[in-house]
């Protein structure tokens, strides 16, 4: 049992939870918590670590879980200097990045999400999280968004960060040049939008793109896509969380998708 918070691998392991320059530079990350864990695929675990009183409360799945993958066993006072949650389970993981190459993120029939500076990392997992809902094929994210590896983001996608293919861009306007080359059709969620959301046809290839939380989507960009759309609002707001954004596009194509009979999944 790993009992000394100067041990080398816990320090390591917390510069992993804390800084994104350190996850880039060694392609790994971390989880935490049973049920991410027990959704990771074994293949990109490289280290587990455990409470005695988590090994005490697994179930036969978990410990069999846990002899397929390996562990070391922490003190409580160690797993709390390594977890970023207020109240840890006691089983955290360490984790190979994903490397997804441009074609698996398409699909039969392209449903893409571009994703332009969107800060934070919560907001982001939650992104993630309702792509796998509506059958998004694939989430594009420029280099100016949150870390989709930072814990709070890891956390949000509750497990969809292992499900949805996902890849960083350097300079959305040449992602929106190669999709327009593969017949995926380009909208942009924006204020100044000149057809109403629900208007549009997403039956074919589609891809919207969302912008920053506070800002929306820059002027640059937005001129990019093919057709810029608008979502109504009424009162006084001025725009909608890019969360809820994402999702009414998204599952409005689901929804037309499934009345077409498409299989977009």
């Amino acid at each position: 049992m790993i009992t000394s918070t100067a041990n080398e691998k816990i320090k390591h392991v917390s510069a992993l939870q804390q800084k994104a320059k350190l996850r880039r530079e060694e392609s790994l990350f971390v989880i935490e918590g049973g049920r991410l864990f027990w959704e990771a695929p074994v293949s990109l675990v490289k280290e587990v670590y455990v409470t005695e009183r988590f090994l005490k409360n697994a179930d036969e799945g978990m410990r069999e879980r846990l002899t397929e993958t390996g562990y070391e066993e922490v003190s409580e006072q160690v797993f709390d200097k390594m977890s970023d949650t207020k109240a840890p389970q006691g089983i955290l993981a360490v984790l190979a990045q994903q490397d997804y190459s441009r074609e698996e993120l398409f699909g039969e029939i392209p449903l893409l999400l571009l994703l332009e500076n969107i800060q934070d990392p919560g907001n982001l997992g939650t992104i993630l999280r309702t792509a796998e809902g509506a059958g998004v094929t694939g989430v594009i994210l420029n280099g100016d968004c949150a870390d989709i590896y930072q814990p709070k983001a890891v956390r949000s996608t509750m497990g969809s960060l292992f499900r949805v293919p996902f890849c960083r861009c350097g300079e959305l306007r040449r992602e929106i040049e190669f999709l327009r080359g593969r017949n995926v059709k380009v909208y942009a969620a924006y204020l100044e939008g000149s057809v109403c959301y629900d208007e549009a046809d997403y039956r074919g290839g589609s891809a919207f793109l969302i912008g920053n939380e506070g800002n929306g989507l820059t002027k640059v960009t937005a001129e990019a896509a093919d057709v810029r759309i608008r979502i109504p609002m009424e009162g006084k707001l001025e725009s909608l969380n890019a969360g809820v954004s994402a999702a009414l596009l998204v599952y409005e194509a689901a929804r037309q998708r499934r009345l077409a009979g498409c299989d977009f999944i």
